[in-house]
């Protein structure tokens, strides 16, 4: 079965040096139809001013994955880890036992635009750590990339989750096929673009769920970049 999330129905906040869409719910935004997917909890769009971000503040038992499409997140945490975070890599954060940490667009003419991406941990109390990876775009094109796995696997960054994050571009006739176990969840989200998954088109900012399924055929794209979860049911 595969549901329709169209991206206009998502939670939106404006405070002026933040927009953003919430896809589930979170802060000012409640929906009891939307509070999560499986052991997916956020994924916020987020467009931060130029010279503005978020300020310190605190996590915890959570993996924070931070995807980047356009300017660069200036990170900061209590851990000792100071990065610029820029479009093709990707972030991940474990709050684990506790961490503070901002972000923040240091540009002066620039937007920061980016996905912030939370998901459930399989273990708690852990202490927190960090890791930042790039995956070229040549990786991503016309295929799904693994970014983010609870093994590691294939230079993907490591969560303490039972979740797999695949990254990936589509133009033209590019297509890709992930097997996918019926007693999972999968859930894509199309960044930008238009997309054919298993025939629904998918437009900017919508997302389909899909249970029950055995496999994602992804085709038919103008200019898409998109993510894939599989996750815990």
């Amino acid at each position: 079965m595969l549901t329709l999330r169209p991206g206009g129905e998502r939670g939106y906040a404006d405070h002026g040096w933040l927009k953003s869409f919430h896809s589930f719910s979170f802060a000012g935004y409640h929906d009891p139809a939307h509070m999560g997917f499986g052991n997916l909890r956020v994924i916020n769009e987020d467009r931060i001013a130029p010279g503005t971000g978020f300020g310190t503040h605190g996590h915890r038992d959570m993996e924070i994955i931070s995807y980047v499409l356009s300017g660069a997140i200036g990170h900061k945490d209590s851990i000792g880890n100071g990065a610029s975070i820029p479009p093709g890599d990707v972030q991940r954060m474990s709050a684990g036992s506790g961490i503070m940490h901002s972000e923040f667009n240091h540009a002066q003419d620039e937007v920061t635009h980016f996905f912030q991406i939370w998901i459930e941990p399989n273990v708690r109390g852990i202490a927190p750590g960090y890791e930042q990876k790039t995956f070229a775009t040549e990786e991503k094109r016309g295929a799904l990339r693994l970014v983010a796995s609870g093994d590691g696997a294939k230079g993907s960054v490591t969560i303490h989750a039972d979740a797999r994050l695949y990254a990936g571009l589509f133009d033209g006739s590019e297509e890709a096929l992930l097997p996918l176990d019926p007693q999972r969840l999968a859930y894509v989200h199309l960044v930008r673009g238009q997309l054919q998954v298993n025939g629904q088109t998918l437009r900017a900012g919508d997302a389909a769920k899909l249970q029950g399924e055995t496999q994602l055929k992804l085709s038919g794209g103008q200019d898409a970049e998109v993510l894939v979860f599989d996750l815990a049911a």
